[in-house]
């Protein structure tokens, strides 16, 4: 049972993720922002190999900022 609740996880986090990318390509942002924020997306995903749950709440995190238009500043 844990096993499917695993999966599911895993698909829910699979398509926050392909949505959090494209809404990273939308942005209307300098390239410095976007790779910030391709970065943060790449945290998400390797978090997502080794602790499913935190990438899940990781990735939360930064949808809300990014619907809220909060931003991390480029180099």
């Amino acid at each position: 049972m844990e096993r499917d609740s695993q999966l599911k996880l895993y698909g829910q986090v699979a398509d926050r993720l392909k949505e959090a990318h494209a809404k990273v390509r939308a942005l209307q942002v300098p390239e410095s922002v976007r790779m910030a924020l391709s970065r943060k997306l790449l945290v998400v995903t390797a978090a997502a190999k080794h602790d499913l749950p935190d990438a899940a709440r990781r990735l939360d995190r930064l949808m809300k900022d990014l619907d809220e238009g909060r931003f991390p500043e480029g180099d």
